[in-house]
This record gives C-alpha cells, sequence and structure tokens, in this order.
C-alpha cells in the first residue's frame, strides 16, 4: 500500500508536538557528521537567507533536543576550553524520516520589502523608493555567499547534490527581488520628485 503524505489532523510544520521546525533544521544541520553549537550557528549565518532564528537558539535547542533523547552530546577539546559535540541519536534520525513523510507546506512570508510597500501609503514613495534601493548591497552580499557555497559544496558528497539545489533556488529569489526593486524604481516617483504627503491616519 503506498504511504499516504497527508496524515488527518496533523500540523504541517510539527509532525511530532516535541519539535518545531527549527527543531528539524537542527537535527538537520547535526547531520552524519555532529556539531557543536557554534557550527551549528555559523552554518546557518552562512548563509544568511535561512538564518531566521536567533543566536541563543542555536545554543538552546541542541541542548533541549538531547534531553529529549534526538541528540546525544559528548565533549571535545576545544581552542581554549571543551566543546560539545552533538550527533543524531536513532530517534532523531526516526524524527527526520517522519517529519520526511509529511506534506510540504508553504511558509508565511516574513519580508521587510514588502512591509515597506505595505506602508508606503502612509510615509511616501520618495522616502519607500530611497529605502528600498539600499536592499541591493544586501543582495550583492548574499550573492557572494552562494557563491562561496557552491564552490564548498563538494566538501560534503553525501549532500552535494541537495546544497547545490538549494544554492539555485536561492539564486532565484534574490532575482526575483531585484525585479522588485526595479518595479519599484519604475512605477513609484522619482527622487528628484516631491514626496508624497502622507494620508493622514485618522
Amino acid at each position: 500500500m503506498k504511504r499516504s503524505f497527508v496524515k488527518q489532523g496533523a500540523d504541517p510544520y510539527m509532525p511530532d508536538s516535541q519539535l518545531s521546525l527549527f527543531s528539524y533544521e537542527i537535527l538537520g544541520l547535526v547531520g552524519r557528521e555532529g556539531a557543536g553549537p557554534h557550527d551549528l550557528l555559523r552554518m546557518a549565518r552562512s548563509g544568511r537567507m535561512l538564518a531566521w532564528a536567533g543566536e541563543s537558539q542555536y545554543y538552546t535547542e541542541p541542548k533541549r533536543l538531547a534531553k529529549l533523547g534526538y541528540l546525544s552530546a559528548r565533549k571535545e577539546p576545544g581552542k581554549t576550553r571543551e566543546r560539545t559535540v552533538y550527533t543524531l541519536t536513532d530517534e532523531g534520525l526516526k524524527a527526520l524520516r517522519e517529519y520526511a513523510e509529511t506534506a510540504v507546506a508553504f511558509m508565511p512570508v516574513k519580508s521587510d520589502a514588502l512591509l515597506r510597500l505595505l506602508i508606503c501609503d502612509l510615509v511616501g514613495e520618495r522616502v519607500t523608493r530611497r529605502s528600498m534601493t539600499t536592499l541591493r548591497n544586501d543582495i550583492a552580499d548574499i550573492h557572494a555567499r552562494l557563491d562561496d557555497a557552491e564552490q564548498s559544496a563538494h566538501r560534503f558528497p553525501h549532500r552535494e547534490k541537495y546544497l547545490l539545489i538549494v544554492v539555485g533556488f536561492l539564486r532565484r529569489l534574490l532575482v526575483l527581488h531585484e525585479e522588485l526593486i526595479d518595479e519599484v524604481e519604475r512605477e513609484l516617483v522619482t527622487l528628484t520628485s516631491p514626496t508624497q504627503s502622507p494620508e493622514r491616519v485618522q
């Protein structure tokens, strides 16, 4: 019998009530070879676009997952002091496999750029146009990080194919943001035009 990807009454974001989407990210980052909290934070930050949790969570969540039995923890010598290294347990691998069987859900979009357009009628087109163009600097930085990720993907042969697919998708997402900036520059008033007066909020 074919296994169904839709579990009646299941939350697609959290197939296990003990695990959040961030929990699955941590389990995935620990992966086959294990990692310490600093490694997890570094991996997440390297791409920027996928680092959506606070810095402290990359230290507290692995500890919580170890207490629940999804990760095991061991001490290793570090440069200045001992460091904790986490590895995936059989229970952690089972949780990832069960998560992989659930339906993929479209996540809500959290976007500074779209928020600027939402408030444009209140603050004026000129300031919105000017602030939106500053996004190009961030996009350039992320393009460079994706170049690095693409070049280093071969260091993880068990994940190289999948990492390259992710990098390709993120590049297309950057292009979409570049097109949004182009549209804003076309459609909103130029910098030399008088700013629009925001509508008075009653």
